[in-house]
């Protein structure tokens, strides 16, 4: 009986061939049999249809969520708006001489009532609205985005209140000017609550869009879309845009209110320019220190 030798713990010698595993035997894999994809990969590249539903799912049931928050907010202020109307309604009828104005229809005091508490619920409700608006959209911002973006939330809120504080200056003169052309005894001014209400809350809502528009601005710039040097180069066409804007969006024909908001406008646009050109010099102050820093690291 001859002895098989034994492999040692090296391997086999050169020249010596090692058999294969026999097919059949545990441990020895059937031939012509594809070996299974992990279920890993599997699922990888196959992702169920949950998967592809849900994060839209997700995401229109979060918007849903957002919007009847600011929608419950607005409910809030237009009810304690409703409650203050009568106090609001004498402090608008300020500008005008006998601070008193009629209502044509049955309807016509409880539409403004609805005008006036629907205003003051809006601006009441801003700050809420405009931050569910920033947390719907936060997420999908990058760090440095939402560091640049989050500042400017409060500061909308300042402007558009900045805005509606204009208007109220501008009220009283656009006001005057509009019942200078009565004449005593043949065409006298008896101003309707409706026509009267809707030119003052006409006129406070657009300043206060008006002086969102520096942000606008900035948006645009770090976006790239727009450059310090593309503003100033546009300087004369944006004079010229902001008074046809401003002739054309304002109500009553008066040339105050179209003078106060193109002049803010453009104001603003000034403003904005010099910000934007102050930010990039020390943006260009510090680069240096931090490719030096970098370097010497």
């Amino acid at each position: 009986m001859t002895d098989t030798p034994a492999v040692g713990a090296g391997g086999a010698d050169d020249g010596d061939e090692i058999e294969a595993p026999t097919p059949g035997l545990p441990g020895a894999p059937t031939p012509g049999t594809p070996e299974d994809p992990p279920p890993a990969a599997a699922s990888a590249s196959h992702p169920p249809d949950d998967e592809k539903v849900m994060p839209l799912v997700d995401h229109l049931g979060e918007l849903r969520k957002r919007v009847a928050i600011s929608l419950l907010a607005v409910v809030i202020g237009a009810a304690i708006g409703f409650i203050l109307a009568p106090h609001i309604i004498k402090l608008l009828l300020t500008p005008l001489p006998n601070q008193e104005v009629v209502f044509l229809t049955l309807s016509g005091g409880f539409l403004v009532f609805m005008r006036i508490a629907l205003i003051f619920g809006v601006l009441v409700a801003l700050p809420v609205i405009l931050y569910q608006l920033w947390a719907f959209v936060a997420p999908g911002l990058t760090a440095d985005e939402r560091r640049a973006t989050l500042p400017w939330i409060p500061l909308s809120v300042v402007f558009f209140l900045l805005g509606t504080l204009v208007a109220w200056i501008t009220l009283p003169y656009a006001v005057q000017f509009l019942l200078s052309f009565q004449i005593e005894g043949s065409l006298e001014a008896l101003p309707s609550a409706e026509a009267y209400f809707g030119f003052v809350t006409f006129i406070f809502v657009i300043f206060g869009l008006v002086m969102q528009f520096p942000i606008v601005l900035v948006f645009l710039s770090r976006l790239g879309i727009l450059t310090v040097e593309q503003l100033k180069q546009a300087r004369r066409y944006v004079l010229f845009g902001v008074v046809v804007f401003a002739v054309v969006i304002t109500p009553g024909g008066d040339p105050i209110s179209p003078i106060v908001l193109a002049g803010t406008m453009y104001v603003l646009y000034e403003i904005t320019i010099f910000l934007l050109q102050r930010r990039r010099s020390k943006l260009m102050e510090s680069e240096p220190a931090g490719l030096g820093g970098a370097g010497q690291a």
